[in-house]
This record gives C-alpha cells, sequence and structure tokens, in this order.
C-alpha cells in the first residue's frame, strides 16, 4: 500500500590504533575550515555564521547522544530518510519512494545515490542501505550506551529481545553481580542465566542480529519490519537513532567512533571539517549532497566561550559573530536603547518541549532494578507530604491557584499569553484526519485557563478540612528545587512562591514552599529521578509526531520505573496513594494502554489519548504550565527559512537558511513569520 504523507501523517590501516585516535582526534583539526569570527565582522559576509557556544560537548556521535549541544553534527552532517519543510510537511530526504505493506508490518525504502564524505569533503564511499543497519546494530549494543535506544526497541521487531539479551549476555562475560544479588552466568550454547534471590532462574536463550526486522534488501533498498502498526513511525526517522554511518567506520572505531573531525564521516548538508575541544568546531557546505543548491551557508563555527552569555551580546554590537542570546537580565535595556533595540528577535517557537509540575508521588526510598529512588529528605516531613498528595483537593488547590502568566513573563516579557497551556501537549503538535487539532479532541476539548483563585481556595479548604482528619500538620512543606545552570529557574520559582502563597494562604497556613538549589552538574539524576522534590517543573521533548510520545513521562508498566518522572504507578503499588487518587492512577494507564492499540483509526486514536490526558490533569496529577518561551536573539539568520517538526531535530538544521547582511528585528522577524 503507498502511503501519501502530509503534516499528520580507516586508522588502523594507517598506523593508528582506535585509542591512539581517540586521544589524537580529539585535539586536532581536519579539513581547511577556520574559525570564521573575523569574516562575520560588519555583517557583510553572507556566506558564512559564527556563534559561541559555553557547554562543551562530551560526544559527536549523534547515534548515541540525546544532548541537544550534542545534536549538531547528527542534524547538520547526516541526512535521514525523510525530512520536514519549513512549514512542517514531511518530504523526501534520503528516500525517495516508501510504501507500508500492512500485512506484514514492513516499510520499504528506496534510496537515492548518495555520498558519505570525509573531514576533507573527499569521497569515501556511497551511502547505502547496509549503512542504516550498521547503525541500527552499534545502537543496539550495549557497551555504547545509547541514549535513545527505547526509540528503537519500542517499535522495531526484534529488536528488544536482541538488546535484552545482548545486556544479559554483557553482565555475565563481565562477571556482573547486581547490588541485590542478581547473578549472570551463560553456558556453551550462549544462553544466559539470571537468577535473582528469592526467584526463579529466567534464562534468555542467544538471539541474532538477523531476528532484528531491519535489513539491506540491496544497496538502494531498506526495510522496517515493526512490532505492531505504529502510527507515528515516519517522524521517528527524523531524529537520531535512525540515521545512517558508514559501517566500516563503525566497525573500526567502536566506542571511538565520531570522537574528532578524523573520525566522523557525513553525507548530509555539511561535513565536520574541523573539532577542537574547549576551542571550536567547524562545519564546511558539502557539495557532495544531493541537495547543495539548497544550502546556502558555506562555513558554520562554534567558538568555544564559557562566559557566552555575557560575552555573545558585546560580541554582537561589535560585529564579531552573526547570533547571540539576550538574556532576560540586558533584554529591557536592549530595547530601549536604540543603537540595540532593532538588533533584537526571537528564536522561531519549538513545540517539541512542554512544561508542566509535577508532585511527588515517591517520596520514599525504593529499589527498582538498575534505579535507585532516595526519596525526600526528613527535613521536609515525607511522611506529612505522602498524606497530603493522596488528597485531589490538595492537588486541584495548585491546579487552579497557579497563574501561569507571571511565571512565564519571567522569560517572556511581550506576548507571554501565547505560550500558556491548559495541556500537557501544545497546540498545532498532530491533528487528526479531519484536521482536528489534537488539544481539541475527546476531554481536551473542554480545557480552558484553569488559574481561579475562588476554586483554589474552596480545594484548598476541602483540603485542610480532610487532611487534618488524616493528621497532616499544617502548612505543608513543599520543596520546590531548581538547577541553577538553566536561565531564570531561580527567579521562576521565586515568582511562583510569591504568587501561589498568596492565593493558597490568604486567610490560612497551608503551604511552605521550601526553594532549594539543586546541582548544576547531574540534576536529573540527583533531584527528579532520585524523588528529592515535592513539587517542580518539568519539562518533555516529544520523540514523534503522535500524542503517544507524551504519555512517556506518566505512563508506567507495572513493576518499571517509567520515564522516571513521577512514578505513579508505583505509588499506587507501593500503598503511598490509595483511595481517590489511587484510582485516578489507574484509570489513566489503563486509558493509555487501550489507546495505544488503536492503531488504524486516527481519529479514535487521538480521542482515546485525549481522553487519558484530560484524566491526568484533571485529578490534578500534572499541571500544565506553558511551551518553550522562543530565546530572544540577536542573529543574521531567518529561522523560518528553516525545517521545522514538532519533534526531533529538524529545527536544528541549517539546511535551507540565508545568513543576512544585517542583524533581524522584531519587524522583520513577524514579517518573515507571515510569509513563511
Amino acid at each position: 500500500m503507498r502511503h501519501t504523507i502530509t503534516r499528520r501523517q580507516f586508522l588502523t590501516a594507517s598506523g593508528v590504533t582506535a585509542a591512539a585516535a581517540c586521544a589524537a582526534g580529539l585535539l586536532s583539526a581536519c579539513g581547511s575550515g577556520s574559525s570564521g569570527a573575523s569574516s562575520a565582522a560588519g555583517g557583510q559576509d553572507t556566506s558564512s555564521y559564527t556563534i559561541l557556544y559555553s557547554s562543551q560537548p562530551s560526544t559527536l556521535n549523534y547515534l548515541t547522544t540525546s544532548s541537544d549541544v550534542e545534536m549538531q553534527v547528527g542534524a547538520n552532517c547526516v541526512d535521514t530518510l525523510l525530512e520536514f519543510d519549513n512549514k512542517g510537511a514531511l518530504r523526501e530526504g534520503l528516500a525517495t519512494e516508501w510504501t507500508f505493506d500492512e500485512a506484514s508490518l514492513t516499510w520499504t525504502f528506496q534510496l537515492r545515490d548518495e555520498n558519505w564524505v570525509d573531514c576533507n569533503g573527499q569521497v569515501v564511499a556511497p551511502v547505502t542501505a547496509q549503512d542504516f543497519v550498521d547503525a541500527l546494530r552499534y545502537l543496539l549494543t550495549p557497551a555504547y550506551a545509547a541514549a535513545n535506544v527505547g526509540l528503537v526497541t519500542s517499535y522495531i521487531a526484534g529488536a528488544e529481545a536482541y538488546y535484552d539479551y545482548q545486556v544479559n549476555l554483557a553482565n555475565a562475560q563481565a562477571g556482573y553481580v547486581a547490588d541485590d544479588g542478581t547473578t549472570y552466568t551463560v553456558d556453551d550454547a550462549g544462553a544466559v542465566t539470571v537468577a535473582a534471590p528469592g526467584a526463579e532462574a529466567q534464562v534468555f536463550q542467544p538471539v541474532s542480529f538477523d531476528e532484528v526486522g531491519v535489513k539491506a534488501v540491496d544497496e538502494h533498498t531498506l526495510t522496517y519490519t515493526l512490532t505492531y502498526d505504529f502510527p507515528g513511525f515516519l517522524s521517528l526517522l527524523v531524529y537520531l537513532p535512525y540515521e545512517p554511518a558508514y559501517g566500516p567506520l563503525l566497525e573500526e572505531m567502536g566506542d571511538q567512533f565520531a570522537t574528532s573531525a578524523e573520525t566522523t564521516y557525513s553525507c548530509g548538508a555539511f561535513y565536520l571539517s574541523e573539532y577542537v575541544p574547549l576551542e571550536s568546531w567547524v562545519m564546511t557546505k558539502n557539495p557532495e549532497n544531493y541537495d547543495a543548491d539548497n544550502v546556502f551557508i558555506q562555513t558554520v563555527s562554534r567558538i568555544y566561550n564559557a562566559e557566552a552569555e555575557v560575552n555573545g551580546p558585546e560580541m554582537i554590537r561589535r560585529g564579531e559573530i552573526d547570533e547571540a542570546t539576550i538574556g532576560s537580565d540586558i533584554l529591557d535595556s536592549w530595547l530601549a536603547d536604540p543603537e540595540t533595540k532593532d538588533l533584537v528577535s526571537m528564536d522561531r517557537p519549538n513545540t517539541n518541549y512542554t512544561y508542566f509540575y509535577l508532585f511527588n508521588f515517591m517520596p520514599y526510598r525504593h529499589e527498582f532494578s538498575g534505579q535507585t529512588v532516595e526519596g525526600l529528605d526528613a527535613e521536609y516531613e515525607p511522611d506529612n507530604w505522602a498524606k497530603a498528595i493522596n488528597s485531589t483537593n490538595f492537588r486541584r488547590a495548585f491546579l487552579y491557584g497557579i497563574n501561569n502568566a507571571v511565571t512565564l513573563a519571567v522569560t517572556a516579557p511581550e506576548g507571554y499569553e501565547g505560550y500558556m497551556l491548559n495541556t500537557v501537549t501544545p497546540p498545532s503538535f498532530c491533528a487528526n484526519d479531519d484536521g482536528v487539532d489534537y488539544t481539541q479532541c475527546g476531554d481536551l476539548a473542554s480545557f480552558s485557563t484553569f488559574f481561579d483563585e475562588a476554586k483554589a481556595k474552596e480545594y484548598r479548604d476541602a483540603a485542610i478540612e480532610e487532611l487534618t482528619a488524616a493528621g497532616v500538620t499544617f502548612p505543608v512543606k513543599v520543596q520546590l528545587p531548581y538547577n541553577p545552570s538553566t536561565n531564570d529557574w531561580d527567579r521562576q520559582c521565586q515568582v511562583l512562591k510569591q504568587q501561589l502563597e498568596s492565593v493558597l494562604n490568604d486567610g490560612a497556613s497551608f503551604i511552605d514552599i521550601q526553594i532549594t538549589q539543586g546541582p548544576s552538574d547531574n540534576y536529573l539524576s540527583s533531584v527528579r529521578r532520585a524523588g528529592k522534590y515535592c513539587f517542580q517543573l518539568c519539562n518533555w521533548g516529544a520523540d514523534y509526531s503522535d500524542p503517544e510520545t507524551e504519555t512517556d513521562p506518566f505512563y508506567q508498566a507495572p513493576g518499571e520505573y517509567g520515564g522516571r518522572y513521577a512514578y505513579l504507578r508505583t505509588a499506587v503499588e507501593d500503598g503511598i496513594v490509595t483511595g481517590e487518587t489511587a484510582d485516578a492512577i489507574m484509570a489513566y494507564m489503563t486509558a493509555v494502554e487501550q489507546a495505544k492499540a488503536i492503531t488504524s483509526d486516527i481519529n479514535a486514536r487521538y480521542e482515546a489519548f485525549a481522553n487519558a490526558e484530560a484524566l491526568l490533569i484533571s485529578n490534578a496529577l500534572v499541571v500544565p504550565m506553558g511551551m518553550s518561551v522562543p530565546a530572544y536573539l540577536a542573529t543574521r539568520l531567518n529561522y523560518w527559512e528553516g525545517q521545522y517538526a514538532s519533534t526531533g531535530f529538524s529545527n536544528k538544521r541549517l539546511k535551507g537558511i540565508h545568513v543576512l547582511d544585517h542583524y533581524v528585528s522584531m519587524a522583520e522577524y513577524e514579517a518573515n513569520r507571515d510569509a513563511r
């Protein structure tokens, strides 16, 4: 069946070992690229683009990373089977045709002629279907610790069984013994026995990669066989785990793949020509690319500067770089200054990331397999908090008491109303077969602004009566942490505390919000995933264009830790929440499972997911906040020319974008938006 796609829908040979390549490559440059900083001065040169960066990437390996800064190479130097245009519609990429066989759940892609080039822009070899197969095998190798492996194991037939076997085999070969005493042993036939104390041993028979549903039929024909008819699969292809990589280079370099310009091959709009850690990296236009005529930038230079947030705007004043973020601390002064006000515009809005507040439903220590939740510190009274969150009235007091406009105004002093959300999924993320926006489907269609002081106080008063009888002491301590490395998060916490306490403590001693500073490094592992918070702002970036992706932070399979957000199902399994709250949580889990099972009727699927999300919000298990507010920029790029999608890394691609001979004003930004 033919599908018409719409918006909806190497070194060893030369005497260098892999280890030596890593040591040398991370400190060396390749090709003829230059930093390009001087070429942009004065805004006259429109062939180069220079920007500062302050966060050093730990890897350039696009197959294993999920970090924004580390996606740049994968986004710009490696093409995908499909891509999005600047309006968000799917179109041809490395694939020129694709068909789906419903009976076998198999997608077949026909590839165009394309070449891999090295860091000098020299052709290495043709891109073939086998490069997609080899890349997937690499990603499913546990030793490489790919961050996005779940985007493959969940959808490609045989991938989960193969990966699980490889994990268990690696544990057995390493003689690993888990903290709980679980042992792994392998016999001569390759069968792995996993023995946990007090449980029946499990035996995992060998699984060959040939059983994974990805095949190179010939050099130009690639197939993926799915575990089920997954409606969002095509949009998933425009993301890192499904990018190709040159097989011989992967085999030669192993875990040193893409650690330098020399160990990275490209088949996209640009090739990586230079990489010097803590100094610069340079991407150069790839003349071998099939779509080179639509690449208008010759050189992209990223220059390391630890104080980029401070130095960037000053370098803009001198015309030394092409883009810098104008932070909230200087935004007002720049807009008021005649010399700088017309230098300020914004980034293109990104509906990928959305923000919401979560209650911690796991305030106690809990041991998962491979994951420990530590729970609240004693000073935040975990017993008291556990009783409080079991009250729907308590949580709804927050839902109706938070004025998101106040918090969003911290980062968006103008136009913040456009970024507030009453749902977890943002508008314009996807639409059903009738063109109805997902947020207008099912029970979500009735949602409007929740902020209502009178309602908030009604729920507060009901909660006080209910929780007093349960032995809760007031005010309830509410630990509200933030990451100091995230701009303005501390200010947002201060504003939230003042605003919410002014509503809920008006006439009552209800809550005591205690703001705490978390670590700059490993914040997620140390705070959110460890359960060391009562209430906090969280975000989620969608992985594909289907509402199922928006359930990932909240849904948990029985006994599993899911997305390591609020641990909703575990709170029920551990008896932390009971009664009405437990019923609401389990109703949500069931609703998600039922929605996932609907694959052929998109309208019914979207309505089912919308009803599940409405359950989550109406029971105040999550409190919607807003979309990612675009950064205020001084830039010479018209971002509205670039590729756009509500998922993946399309918005990071520079293909199709021109460098202008001037910085974009807000008026020009709005005109470009309206003309796209």
